[in-house]
């Protein structure tokens, strides 16, 4: 699989549901939707109490994910990363989200994602 043979449409048909899974996991605090598409090694470093601090501190500072748009889809043979402008609830300003898809199998998964 090479993920720079696939359209930047292409690429955001897969990864937009998997992010707003990782959007809804997170605002609900859900360790396991929140984890549910990503790889072996994000899962050892997201641990449940790791997730659970980061989304209460960010709820409280932030509040909650609003507006969420694309900017950019890097290609590389073996991943893609992705790059949406995103809102907040509490925070005027444009922040970024950012996930990086791979595929395992039959599977796409998430190697990394943040929003900062």
């Amino acid at each position: 699989m090479d993920f720079r043979q696939l359209t930047d449409q292409a690429i955001l048909a897969i990864a937009t549901p998997i992010m707003d899974e990782l959007m809804l996991a997170s605002t609900e605090i859900n360790h396991s939707l929140h984890t549910k598409h990503f790889t072996d090694r994000l899962k050892t470093i997201v641990t449940a109490d790791y997730f659970e601090n980061v989304c209460k501190h960010y709820q409280v500072e932030k509040g909650f994910f609003t507006e969420r748009s694309p900017v950019s889809v890097f290609k590389r043979p073996d991943s893609a990363a992705i790059i949406w402008r995103q809102g907040f609830s509490k925070k005027p300003g444009d922040y970024v989200a950012e996930m990086v898809l791979v595929k395992s199998g039959d599977q796409y998964l998430v190697d990394h994602v943040m929003v900062f």
